[in-house]
């Protein structure tokens, strides 16, 4: 089966924090062909680790790690290394997807109201201009 996972059925491998819904995910994402990860998931991955989950950001980068792994995993693999060095370096996951993802669509400048943003983008060595 090829599928496109919603969060939860990742946030459920991953945490395991319910052990039916757990091994029900694991079973899924082991015999599945393919498996179609979406940006948004992912955006909602690391928010649930984070914030519900407080895992640390070395701990959600290795969770990434592992399912970006997987042979039957596939993903904007670009777009998730630019949401990566984001959120390696303190930031936000999101925002390194929005800013990649804006340029891949014909943007020059990642605009935003978060200074942290703001700056963490502009080292990664895109444009990127703090609304005030």
């Amino acid at each position: 089966m090829k599928i496109t996972p919603d969060t939860n059925i990742l946030i459920r491998a991953v945490v395991r924090d319910d052990v039916k819904q757990a091994q029900a995910a694991t079973k899924l994402l082991k015999e599945a062909e393919l498996i179609a990860v979406s940006l948004p998931c992912l955006c909602e991955f690391v928010w649930v680790l984070r914030r519900v989950y407080n895992f640390g950001l070395g701990d959600i980068s290795a969770a990434l790690d592992a399912l970006l792994d997987a042979s039957n995993v596939a993903v904007n693999r670009p777009a998730v290394d630019a949401g990566l060095a984001i959120l390696n370096a303190g930031g936000d996951f999101a925002d390194g997807l929005i800013a990649y993802e804006g340029n891949w669509l014909g943007a020059e400048t990642f605009v935003s109201f978060d200074k942290r943003a703001v700056s963490l983008i502009t080292k990664q060595g895109q444009q990127a201009k703090l609304l005030t």
